[in-house]
């Protein structure tokens, strides 16, 4: 660092700021410590809970009357309920005057095997086989097929809206600029409070749970579409257009055929998101596995809520093989052109449709073949053994993970709870206000001085306060395993062949799955929600903080070992540095995912705005609590993500060599 750019250098640097304000808070929050805290009961409303809570009644009592919904919302229910009923009519339910689904089991395995073998290869159709045929094994026939067919409905609808949008997006920069904040707004949303807006206007049902669904899912296809189409190579496109072809001619001839296997990928992203989303929306009567998991949650049945959570990891893993497989295929077909023998491809598609059609044939005819034999379920062994395990675990593993829960809990969760909760509101918006003008900004302050006091106004501060602090701690465990793990496998080619697979099947996973395995470990309390939060943000965290150390220049590194640096030198001076864009995206991810799971885990005892998104649900005289409680989970994720997209952005920009 030059002189001239060492005086440059403010006397107060950034650090010795933050140092200050915090020491500042501890001394104000002794000093005036339970104070301006806003407490508020479990049942106790606020005038503008009870305000919210009218509006909603309102709503309610004209749905009938009011043109909008007259003309448009009951309109949109219908036609969402008609289809989603239309595919549970064909492979989950009864329907049309018969006893069994239109497509019985054994049609469905077939369906399924040719999809995967057509747009995949033998290896895949296997897979899907088996894990079809997994779900009568476990004696959860009908209720996968229900979450199959709302998340093929979700995603048909999800794809036919996001492709064009994504292909508009690629084509039009204006459009790519509008649309771009709303989709970061819908992807830092935590999913959970889509659910009760939705409801006031769908109603509770499928309606509702496809509407949330698409919401969540529209992000990725629309995102990965533009992407495809803006990535086909500039000098195609003019080539095309040299010789006389119209934009129309160049949109189905040549972007989109080069951005197909891109496309592809968008598809599995809004695949595995819908799944997602799905399994949440059991909360608000969305058919399938995802109400017999929050059945079993709320019971603290964990063999039940561990034998249907296995099969949503199993869907969630066929889908995500089939959907990668077909993008590889087109890949390969793109490569190969034309001389890949159309006839023997032909032949071959003709007989797996074939095949598939006799078995569906025999699924609708017969009912051997239409109903899973019912003693071929092996899920009450399933739901034995998880139980037997969770009481092995609780009884043998009771001084380790006791311990473990002790020292998370005492020695980070209760004194950050204490600080935030006992904190008075004004003491906590300053705080919060100076921490973002340091590390961001004037521009995030002034964000982030609105969210607190929107804060105040929504009437539910404290428990605003306990979700910030376990978000802030899960978020802290995050990037302590990002940092770590993500060093070690961005170093070792070796662990990192081991490990990514794993990371790659814990991001495949709906994020209710993680809930039960913890509950049988933990028990229903505050550190099972935040565990589980771990659990599921940890693996983005760790590919991302692999990825930046595996981009840090060669050359640096042998500079700094010709120096004679330590291992730990180099890591912690050369390559964690020069990665601190990296690492940056890695806290704002973790950050949202956190949020994400620790306001589900209001399901197991994490309480707080989770509890009261899920109490607005179940108790009507809450609802219009739960409601605040939403708007409270998005002004939180606004702040938390405004502060760390601006540390990203400064990541990228500061020099890791000079330090300016």
């Amino acid at each position: 660092m030059t002189a001239a750019v060492a005086a440059r250098r403010p006397v107060w640097s950034r650090p010795y700021l933050l140092v200050g304000i915090l020491a500042a808070w501890i001394a104000l929050w002794i000093a005036f410590r339970g104070q301006a805290t806003l407490p508020l009961d479990g049942a106790e409303l606020t005038p503008l809970h009870a305000r919210i809570g009218e509006a909603a009644d309102v709503v309610d009592n004209n749905r009938d009357s009011n043109p909008i919904f007259l003309y448009f919302f009951n309109y949109v229910r219908l036609f969402i309920d008609e289809f989603v009923t239309f595919v549970q009519a064909l492979i989950s339910r009864p329907s049309f005057g018969r006893p069994v689904p239109v497509v019985g089991w054994l049609g469905v395995v077939g369906l399924a095997a040719a999809v995967a073998l057509l747009y995949g290869n033998l290896r895949v159709a296997l897979l899907t086989v088996a894990g079809f045929v997994s779900f009568g094994l476990l004696g959860l026939w009908e209720e996968s097929m229900d979450t199959l067919a709302l998340t093929l409905a979700a995603v048909l609808l999800s794809l036919a809206a996001g492709i064009p949008l994504g292909i508009w997006a690629g084509l039009n920069d204006r459009f790519d600029r509008l649309v771009t904040p709303v989709l970061d707004f819908m992807q830092t949303m935590p999913t959970f409070v889509y659910l009760a807006p939705l409801t006031l206007v769908f109603l509770i049902g499928p309606a509702s749970a496809t509407v949330a669904t698409m919401i969540y899912a529209i992000p990725p296809a629309i995102r990965i579409t533009s992407h495809a189409i803006r990535q086909v190579p500039k000098e195609t496109v003019e080539a095309g257009a040299s010789l006389g072809s119209t934009p129309w001619q160049l949109l189905a001839k040549v972007r989109l055929p080069l951005a197909k296997r891109t496309i592809v990928v968008g598809v599995n992203q809004t695949i595995m998101a819908a799944l997602s989303m799905v399994t949440i929306a059991a909360l608000i009567d969305a058919p399938g596995l995802g109400k017999t998991v929050l059945k079993a949650l709320e019971t603290l049945d964990v063999g039940t809520s561990f034998n249907a959570g296995l099969a949503i990891v199993i869907m969630a893993i066929v889908l995500d093989r089939v959907t990668s497989a077909a993008g590889r295929r087109v890949e390969d077909a793109r490569r190969a052109g034309r001389a890949h023998r159309p006839l023997r491809r032909r032949i071959q598609v003709g007989a797996v449709l074939a095949v598939a059609a006799v078995l569906v044939y025999l699924s609708h005819v017969y009912v051997w073949a239409a109903e899973f034999p019912g003693e071929a379920d092996v899920g009450s062994f399933v739901r034995k053994g998880a139980d037997a395990a969770s009481q092995w675990a609780q009884t043998n593993l009771f001084a380790t993970t006791n311990g473990l829960k002790n020292l998370i809990t005492y020695g980070l969760l209760n004194p950050f709870e204490a600080v935030l909760t006992d904190s008075p509101w004004w003491l906590v918006l300053a705080v919060v206000t100076a921490t973002a003008l340091v590390v961001a900004g004037v521009r995030v302050a002034a964000v982030c001085a609105v969210c607190v006091a929107l804060l105040v106004a929504l009437g539910l501060w404290q428990d605003s306060m306990v979700t910030l602090a376990a978000t802030l701690v899960a978020t802290v465990l995050v990037m302590a395993l990002g940092i770590v793990i993500g060093v070690w496998i961005g170093r070792d080619d070796r662990a990192d062949r081991v490990i990514r697979p794993v990371l790659d099947a814990g991001q495949t996973m709906p994020a209710f799955v993680y809930l039960v395995p913890i509950l049988g470990l933990f028990g229903a309390t505050r550190f099972t929600a935040i565990i589980a939060a771990v659990v599921y943000a940890a693996p983005v965290a760790i590919k991302l903080v692999a990825d930046g150390i595996r981009g840090v220049s060669t050359a640096a590194v042998e500079a700094a070992t010709a120096a004679g640096s330590s291992t730990w030198q180099i890591i912690s001076r050369v390559q964690v540095p020069m990665a601190r864009g990296a690492v940056t995206l890695a806290a704002g991810q973790g950050l949202c995912y956190v949020l994400a799971m620790v306001v589900v885990g209001g399901l197991v005892g994490a309480g707080a705005l989770g509890y009261d998104v899920v109490s607005g649900f179940s108790q009507l005289q809450l609802r219009g609590k739960g409601l605040a409680a939403g708007l409270a989970i998005v002004v939180l994720g606004t702040m938390l993500a405004a502060i760390t997209k601006a540390l990203q952005r400064r990541g990228v920009r500061k020099s890791p060599v000079t330090g300016v």
